[in-house]
């Protein structure tokens, strides 16, 4: 499943719980999150580190799969892309 598509489906999961409510990057990868479980303040920092230039989803997607997930595993708690992906839009659904 593409980030996207993960994302979609979070989206009209929150919009059935809270129509007022949005996933987007900076929600989905939180000031908090990122703290507990990542090496960067933010979401921001996080793409600064692997020198990437990434603004909206669409943008992420473009990132080589190879890339991120080492990027991923390096400055996160996380094994790869998929699991960080997954673990956010778990603890944003909660929200």
């Amino acid at each position: 499943m593409s980030f996207e598509d993960l994302l979609k489906e979070l989206q009209e999961q929150k919009a059935n719980k809270d129509d007022s409510a949005e996933a987007t990057l900076e929600r989905l990868f939180n000031e908090s999150f990122m703290n507990k479980h990542s090496y960067s303040k933010s979401f921001q920092e996080f793409l600064e580190k692997g020198n990437f230039q990434a603004w909206t989803q669409e943008d992420v997607n473009l990132i080589p799969e190879e890339l991120w997930n080492r990027h991923v595993a390096r400055e996160t708690k996380f094994a790869d892309w998929k699991t960080m992906l997954e673990t956010a839009n778990s603890e944003f659904a909660k929200v």
